[in-house]
């Protein structure tokens, strides 16, 4: 594998594969296929492919009724017309009904890039959230995201995958033991933890090594299941750090810092900073700049745990 690859193309990569077993697998999409990276099956398998066209509601509520006749259904389009423009069919359709969806969202966050602001998805883990009985996973690189999938598309019910368009390192090794809804502790420190999410987990892990330099041990967390969220972890940080910072392409308001915080107030009160998107929409630019500019950088994460230490 390449040092570095989208999840997205990861995504892609891993619906060829399971085709050629997975027999009542449908894959679906709105009009994007060759950008969410459907394409590929859509070639292989022709008669399991459906392109629903720019009408994202009827996208969800035809898988629905796809998953609650016997098929297992990845549903793809943009993060931002997924989670916003179709969220009354995902809520009232798929969860509601427990239907066997897995909503596979791709380009998320501030990485779409030269899209602009009215793409750029802050809200949607925020959103998904809030789904009963909704799984919610957002892979750090493309080996966790395709182990991920691998047991979304295996296990019955409601999935929302958030994939990015940007390529990100390869942090895991193929044959990685990665769960859904257990933390991975990608290295370890007494000072601080910084629990990260998607292509943030790559950043702390790269802040960890700047603060090393300066004496200050930082313990890193890749909680690529925000819900259910691995309390067992955070606990674990808790208890043995002074602090925890959690770090997400995503707004600050809702996202895994609002789960992270929910919890510990709840269970293991602790300091914590929060780095994301701070309640402002985006614009368009070049994704390495939009990150520095809105504060979700490794120099951000380093910031936010020396302010801990302050």
């Amino acid at each position: 594998m390449a040092d570095k690859m989208a999840t997205r193309q990861a995504y892609g990569d891993f619906l060829v594969e399971k085709g050629k077993t997975k027999k009542n697998l449908i894959v679906m999409d709105a009009d994007l296929s060759k950008s969410t990276m459907t394409a590929g099956f859509a070639k292989a398998y022709p008669d399991r492919f459906f392109n629903m066209g720019i009408a994202e509601q009827n996208l969800y509520g035809v898988a629905a009724g796809l998953a609650l006749s016997g098929k297992v259904v990845c549903a793809s389009t943009f993060a931002m017309f997924a989670s916003g423009r179709a969220f009354e069919i995902i809520r009232n359709s798929i969860g509601y009904t427990r239907a066997n969806v897995k909503v596979c969202a791709t380009h998320a966050g501030i990485s779409v890039g030269e899209d602009g602001a009215s793409h750029q998805t802050f809200e949607d883990i925020a959103l998904m959230r809030t789904v009963p009985g909704m799984t919610v996973l957002n892979p750090s690189d493309a080996n966790s995201a395709k182990k991920l999938l691998e047991q979304a598309v295996e296990t019955d019910g409601p999935f929302y995958v958030r994939l990015g368009r940007l390529a990100v390192p390869v942090l895991y090794a193929d044959d990685a033991d990665i769960r859904v809804g257990r933390g991975q502790c990608l290295r370890d420190g007494k000072d601080y933890t910084v629990i990260a999410t998607g292509l943030m987990t790559g950043e702390a892990l790269a802040a960890a090594e700047t603060l090393a330099a300066e004496g200050v041990d930082v313990r890193v967390i890749d909680m690529h299941t925000i819900k259910p969220l691995d309390g067992e972890i955070i606990e674990k940080a808790a208890a043995e750090t002074k602090g925890l910072v959690t770090a997400e392409e995503h707004s600050v308001i809702g996202g895994l810092g609002g789960a992270v915080a929910a919890y510990t107030a709840a269970h293991c009160p602790v300091r914590i900073a929060f780095v994301g998107q701070k309640d402002t929409y985006g614009e368009s630019g070049k994704p390495p700049e939009l990150l520095q500019k809105y504060g979700m950088t490794a120099a951000d994460i380093a910031s936010a745990v020396r302010s801990l230490a302050g």
